[in-house]
């Protein structure tokens, strides 16, 4: 069922891909990724090959090797989408796609008849491979939802397009719940995240560039209005200027989760991502990134992210692990602080050289990839959350 590709293997698929993501920009009527002297994210994304070539089988899957189970999560799947748009890849894209549809939707994903993927896949107890939760888990779900609509916009294939409106409103009709008092909310997933007064809620599942890409794009959906509630979600539970992992929503109001408590670490490191990630000319950028300058000012202290921090009174303890660098590069470039850039692009320099005998991380090279190829000018988002790649303006 895995095929784990040694390094000479790897160098040669990475080269294929390479060449075959050309191709299709050729018969997409893109144009190809090209190297010019004047553009620091155009030519060859080394470290985008070098995750295909390590975590990506040749069916389309992304493994994290890391997990007993060798899991295929559908976030694992969707940043791979991401990526592979950002690099004009459409041959990985759409083996990508294709995989998802077959092992997390069963094979229930098109624009008529849309299933929300199962999260999880991967080796079962008896051996066998297959889903191993079937709930869905919606920022993977958004994800996917505005690869498609980006790859349709920027590949010129309303057949993306369609399927990506179609996830969208599946995600709308089953991820989206009113909050009374409040407005509409993204459920962490489809079921199991209500109990009674309680809603639990995860900050790190709402980027806004995407909510404000599909309000553009499916703009009868509950998408904008979802930005403004995300915002008044990350600033309230942020009291401290550190985001959590979770939160909850109960009797009219934001409290700590009572599963997980107050405590932010791997999972709210996105939350900063996401906020650096968006465009200055979003209205919401400016306030959004000043509701978390706790991170910014801890790093400024002790010249590190700490692992865990408590929202609530900042409290805080560890030292964060690489893919935090990768999270809160575009963070510091967004706030403009040069020296936080500087110690994030010191730290990610670590991913440009393999340790022998050592695995790369998944959630290193994921975040790394999000952190290098923001800061390096292969992406960025627009304003109305239209991702704009650096290969769309021919790199000269």
């Amino acid at each position: 069922m895995r095929l784990r590709i040694n390094r000479k293997t790897g160098l040669a698929l990475a080269r294929g891909l390479a060449a075959a993501a050309c191709v299709s920009a050729a018969a997409s009527g893109a144009p190809a990724a090209q190297t010019a002297p004047g553009g620091a994210g155009c030519g060859d994304w080394s470290a985008y090959r070098s995750f295909i070539a390590r975590f990506m089988q040749a069916d389309g899957r992304v493994i994290d090797f890391s997990t007993p189970t060798r899991q295929t999560t559908s976030e694992a799947q969707s940043y791979a989408m991401f990526f592979a748009l950002v690099a004009n890849d459409r041959a990985s894209f759409d083996k990508l796609l294709g995989w998802t549809r077959s092992n997390l939707a069963a094979n229930q994903f098109d624009a008529q008849k849309m299933r929300l993927p199962a999260w999880q896949w991967g080796k079962r107890p008896d051996g066998s491979f297959g889903v191993l939760d079937p709930n869905s888990a919606s920022d993977s779900d958004l994800w996917i939802a505005y690869d498609l609509l980006e790859a349709g916009r920027l590949w010129h294939d309303p057949a993306y397009t369609q399927l990506g409106r179609s996830l969208a409103a599946r995600i709308a009709a089953d991820e989206v719940v009113t909050l009374p008092g409040l407005g509409p909310m993204l459920l962490p997933g489809s079921q199991g995240f209500r109990d009674g007064s309680v809603t639990r809620l995860n900050p790190s599942y709402l980027p806004l560039p995407l909510l404000r890409g599909l309000a553009h794009e499916a703009p009868d959906g509950p998408w904008g209005k979802l930005a403004d509630t995300a915002y008044q979600f990350v600033r309230t539970v942020s009291p401290q200027g550190f985001a959590p992992d979770w939160a909850a929503w109960q009797n009219g109001r934001f409290v700590v989760d009572p599963k997980n408590g107050d405590v932010g670490s791997y999972d709210a490191i996105r939350v900063y991502l996401w906020a650096g990630l968006t465009a200055p000319a979003d209205p919401l950028a400016k306030s959004w990134l000043g509701a978390l300058g706790g991170m910014r000012a801890k790093v400024a202290q002790n010249g590190f992210p700490p692992e865990k921090v408590s929202s609530t009174t900042g409290a805080s303890s560890g030292e964060g692990p690489l893919s935090y660098w990768g999270a809160l590069a575009p963070y510091f470039k967004a706030l403009g602080d040069e020296r936080g850039l500087g110690l994030a692009r010191s730290r990610l320099a670590a991913l440009e050289t393999e340790v022998p005998g050592r695995d790369p991380v998944y959630y290193d090279r994921v975040l790394g990839l999000f952190g290098t190829g923001f800061i390096d000018g292969r992406y960025r988002f627009d304003e109305a959350g239209r991702l704009v790649p650096a290969w769309r303006n021919a790199c000269d």
